[in-house]
């Protein structure tokens, strides 16, 4: 390691790590010191007595019971697991030119190359060590397993929004850190720190016995006592090495990335618009969007549309996107979507028939409109057990009858609430309903298709480009977001509303048949995502959940929103769209109408559904006709 700023201070701080270990292996060590003077002692004759051979056996079964404890704790610290983050492994095979990338930022540097290159549904990039063995990665042959550099761990958000020569100057502070790594002191002291860390969790972890359990307990009482210790330098020893290798990327590309951090928060904005407003949704309805990567370009795109600040970000999008680094960004794409889904609401580890992919071209249908009338079914159930007009049909007029002759909505809302709650107990947590068969639960004789003249082109997933957006005219469908162009010559710049015209410029018709493609390396996510991919404690999923949980008064304005935009849609022509900011959203002649949810509002809270019929009126909805329901 070099003589940077911060890395003296970061050996210091390692070193006083190492003296916390150091002095409780002295503490540990005492008593049978003095068992060994007290015996040498009486061996010689020096210490004889009736009192001093009583010494001798209490401090010698002293010595003999500390030091097994002692062997104990350092064994319980040893082959503890140390936290493993879940990610996306991408073989070198998978991508040779981000290898290759990252092979020459570290050459520039002097430092050594990551061992690996990882992915995060996460708008964040780090080094991460796995060179424990219950981690189970092979060791490099000729090199002493802990001096394998570490991982590299690269948010996969980057690879779509940034440019190339944006994500390299990104990495180089990061790709600087295997330097600091490297340096015996520093490794030795972050190797204690992860194996108390991981010790902590031991007594919970699920499986144990109640013997080892309560054994497990003074050993975390130990391990807590000298993470105490060592806290302090533990973390100025990290920002020393942070504080090097900054100072040690200055030399590459200073002036980019002053340029590209502001990418990164953008990007962390889309990324998080797009997880909790378009994502969640889906995942409600046991649907996992597929392309998740892809879609954060979209939003990011409109969000540059609709914020004069971010007006000049898109102009970027002619340069050469990161992803195209991947030999095969779809199928990696597929695999970060599915472990987002994982994380962030719990989905299963793999799909199914309650679990399935959806495309953003199929979203409309498969999402938002069978989200709509999945709610707007519950809340008919709902008032049928309340027994309001219980020989009434599935229209909108019996849920604005009730809410309008009511002082509040609050019975109807637990009653909503406690239904979800039954709902969520009696299936698995990734899908609130099962998929329809076509014709099948319908309540009322009206029937229109529920996506009619509707379509959501889908991302350009190989290259980083922005989706389309959905158009009202009827379209042949898309390529799929796997078959897209890797490389197109034009970025795609999406417009803020539906057109009644296609895109400008139209693919040829010979780029829309899928090509075939070789099978790609595999692409795994390592550890057990349940217990010991974040240690061994056996955090319960999900990690990170989005959103806290919603109110009854929140679910009760859902679910009547709901049941008005499917009254739009099969009575007055509307039809269901998505907003890469905001989610679901009813299209009404090829626009948004955002000022529906003050008029439901006001029906809830206030009792007054006249502004509500008002806005019917002026759409077109007949409210006393029946709906079609889930």
């Amino acid at each position: 390691m070099g003589e940077e700023r911060g890395a003296r201070a970061a050996c210091a701080h390692a070193l006083a790590v190492l003296r916390v270990r150091g002095r409780a292996l002295a503490v540990a060590s005492l008593p049978a010191a003095f068992a060994v003077v007290l015996l040498a002692g009486g061996g010689t004759g020096h210490l004889s007595g009736a009192g001093w051979d009583a010494a001798r056996w209490v401090v010698s079964v002293l010595a003999v019971v500390v030091l097994v404890a002692a062997a104990a704790v350092a064994a319980v610290i040893a082959r503890a697991r140390p936290a493993l983050t879940p990610t996306v492994e991408i073989p070198e095979a998978s991508a040779p030119d981000l290898y290759r990338m990252v092979q020459d930022l570290a050459g520039r540097l002097d430092v050594p190359v990551p061992s690996g290159i990882a992915l995060t549904p996460d708008c964040d990039s780090w080094l991460e060590d796995r060179t424990h063995p219950a981690h189970g990665r092979p060791a490099v042959p000729g090199v002493h397993r802990s001096d394998t550099p570490p991982v590299l761990v690269i948010g996969s958000p980057f690879l779509w929004w940034m440019r190339v020569a944006e994500l390299r100057a990104v990495l180089a502070p990061v790709v600087a850190g295997t330097g600091p790594s490297a340096h015996p002191d520093i490794a030795a002291a972050r190797r204690f720190v992860r194996g108390l860390d991981a010790a902590v969790a031991v007594a919970d972890r699920p499986g144990l016995d109640p013997v080892r359990r309560l054994a497990a307990r003074p050993v975390g009482a130990v391990v807590r006592v000298l993470l105490r210790g060592c806290r302090e330098h533990a973390a100025e020893m990290e920002r020393g090495v942070a504080a090097a290798a900054s100072e040690r990327a200055q030399n590459v590309d200073y002036g980019l990335r002053i340029v590209a951090q502001e990418q990164v928060g953008l990007a962390y904005a889309g990324w998080d618009r797009l997880l909790s407003r378009v994502a969640l949704p889906a995942w409600r309805m046991g649907r996992w969007p597929s392309r998740l990567d892809a879609g954060v370009v979209s939003a990011l795109t409109e969000l540059s549309r609709r914020d004069r600040l971010a007006e000049g970000f898109t102009s970027r999008l002619g340069e050469r996107p990161a992803c195209d680094l991947l030999e095969e960004p779809g199928l990696v794409d597929e695999a970060t979507s599915l472990l987002a889904a994982r994380l962030f609401h719990g989905g299963p580890a793999e799909g199914g028939p309650d679990w399935a992919p959806v495309d953003w071209q199929q979203y409309p249908d498969e999402v938002v409109d069978r989200k709509w009338r999945t709610e707007a079914a519950r809340l008919h159930r709902v008032l049928d057990r309340l027994g309001v007009d219980r020989d009434a049909e599935a229209t909108l007029a019996r849920v604005m009858d009730h809410l309008s002759t009511t002082r509040t909505g609050e019975a109807l809302a637990a009653a909503i609430t406690a239904e979800v709650s039954r709902e969520a107990t009696a299936r698995p947590p990734a899908a609130e309903a099962a998929p329809e068969a076509p014709g099948a639960g319908e309540r009322a004789g009206h029937e229109t298709p529920a996506g009619a003249g509707y379509e959501t082109p889908a991302p350009d997933a190989e290259a980083g480009r922005p989706a389309q957006v959905p158009t009202t005219a009827p379209q042949q469908p898309g390529p799929a977001p796997h078959q897209a162009s890797a490389r197109p010559e034009e970025p795609i710049r999406p417009q803020s509303h539906p057109q009644p015209h296609p895109h400008p410029h139209p693919e040829p018709a010979e780029d829309l048949a899928p090509a075939p493609k070789p099978a790609p390396p595999p692409i795994s996510v390592p550890g057990d995502l349940d217990h010991a991919a974040w240690g061994p404690g056996g955090d319960a999923l999900p990690l990170f959940p989005l959103q806290p949980p919603r109110s009854g008064r929140e679910l009760l304005a859902d679910h009547v929103t709901a049941m008005v935009c499917c009254a739009a849609v099969d009575t007055a022509g509307a039809a269901p769209g998505l907003d890469w900011l905001d989610g679901p959203t009813l299209l009404v002649g090829g626009k948004r109408h955002p000022d529906l949810a003050g008029r439901v509002l006001s029906l809830i809270e206030d009792a007054d559904p006249e502004p509500l019929r008002s806005w019917l009126a002026t759409v077109g909805v007949r409210p006393d006709k029946p709906v079609r329901l889930v």
